[in-house]
């Protein structure tokens, strides 16, 4: 960087910050056993005039004495400190600050992609990459303001002109699915994991999901769908079958679509996945939309498409082919996200099926895949 840091500023581990400075600014707690890293962010926070760092610490422990007397609404957290690690610490973090949000701030190794997926399947809301030495640069320094904005609430309030919402109209009559989509992003993958926890083995419905992740992560990500739905999971590819008892997930370098199958290839469904690289409305890579836009072609609107927690739009225009072609459209309520944007676009438009936190919605899409006559009425 081109600024001269000076650590010394911020040589008091869990020392309290000044207050907010006012009722809308968002509290921040950066805990990190790197002096450097807490210094850069303390830096890059501290020029917002909307946020503010109110305390940091070199330990989980110190952090968790400083919760004891200092509101935060975001914390910064490092997973590998010495004494508590931050994987331990995370459920005590959440519990001693209810209404903050978790930012993992994680390495690019495969270890780092374990424990931050693990930590985000425990209820961490985000994870952000750690760069290497040089690159706390001005993009880096965006998208952490960015994301921290996103958990604060801002992102969320700045949409709204402050009025209520529209009473939203629920769908009575879907298609029974053949499929079940999920899209997700920021908070997603703590829903994730409660939702396919709250699925019974007898459930069958080949499952696609799409989740905003580095592509790094995915092979591990992966690995922990599998073991949390308790049914294969694969990362698509060009031809990857769709066959029921099975979890197709977009890969992160593309998106991922779905097309019949060629003749002489065998499919369970008869379709297959492919990958598209397009840009994408939302800008997101992989994004929702197409896996949903796809579907509702394929499946002639069978289709479950469940939106999680995350930030943006992304889902939105997709969701609306399947609500188009018949198909549910589920969205994830407020009160259970993380950040109300994914879900949200699709409940103010009017095409949820149904609001509801994550195991209600698995309950939702259960009986609307057991009810021959399509009828969300049994459930809403």
């Amino acid at each position: 960087m081109a600024a001269v840091l000076r650590p010394e500023r911020f040589a008091q581990a869990a020392a309290p910050r000044s207050p907010a400075r006012n009722a809308d600014t968002i509290r921040v707690m950066i805990v990190d056993d790197s002096l450097t890293v807490r210094t850069v962010f303390s830096r890059m926070i501290g020029r917002e005039d909307d946020l503010a760092v109110v305390a940091d610490a070199d330990t989980a422990e110190k952090a968790l004495l400083a919760l004891r007397s200092t509101d935060v609404d975001v914390i910064l957290l490092d997973l590998e400190m010495p004494g508590m690690g931050g994987i331990e610490a995370l459920p005590r973090l959440l519990e001693r600050a209810a209404k903050a949000q978790v930012l993992v701030v994680s390495s690019l190794t495969q270890d780092g992609a374990e424990h931050t997926l693990t930590a985000l399947s425990m209820g961490a809301a985000d994870t952000m990459l750690k760069p290497r030495p040089g690159g706390f640069n001005d993009q880096y320094r965006d998208a952490l303001l960015a994301k921290i904005r996103a958990l604060g609430g801002q992102a969320q309030e700045s949409e709204t002109d402050g009025s209520e919402p529209a009473a939203v109209p629920l769908r009575r009559r879907t298609k029974v699915p053949h499929v079940v989509a999920i899209g997700a992003s920021t908070g997603g993958i703590h829903a994730l994991n409660l939702f396919l926890h709250r699925l019974p083995r007898e459930f069958d419905l080949p499952i696609l999901i799409t989740q905003h992740l580095p592509e790094s992560f995915m092979p591990v990500f992966a690995r922990q769908v599998e073991a949390a739905a308790r049914r294969q999971a694969v990362l698509a590819d060009e031809g990857t079958n769709i066959e029921r008892g099975r979890i197709v997930i977009a890969p992160g370098y593309g998106h991922m679509v779905v097309r019949r199958a060629h003749p002489g290839v065998i499919s369970g469904t008869g379709t297959v996945t492919g990958l598209a690289h397009h840009r994408a409305t939302s800008g997101c890579m992989p994004s929702v939309d197409p896996m949903f836009e796809s579907l509702a072609d394929c499946f002639d609107g069978h289709v479950a498409a469940v939106l999680l927690s995350g930030m943006g739009r992304d889902g939105t225009e997709g969701a609306g082919a399947v609500a188009r072609a018949g198909g549910a459209v589920f969205a994830q309520d407020e009160a259970s996200c993380a950040v109300w944007g994914m879900p949200r676009g699709v409940t103010e438009s009017g095409i949820a099926t149904a609001v509801l936190p994550p195991e209600q919605l698995a309950d939702a899409v259960i009986a609307a895949a057991a009810d021959e006559a399509g009828g969300a009425a049994a459930w809403v």
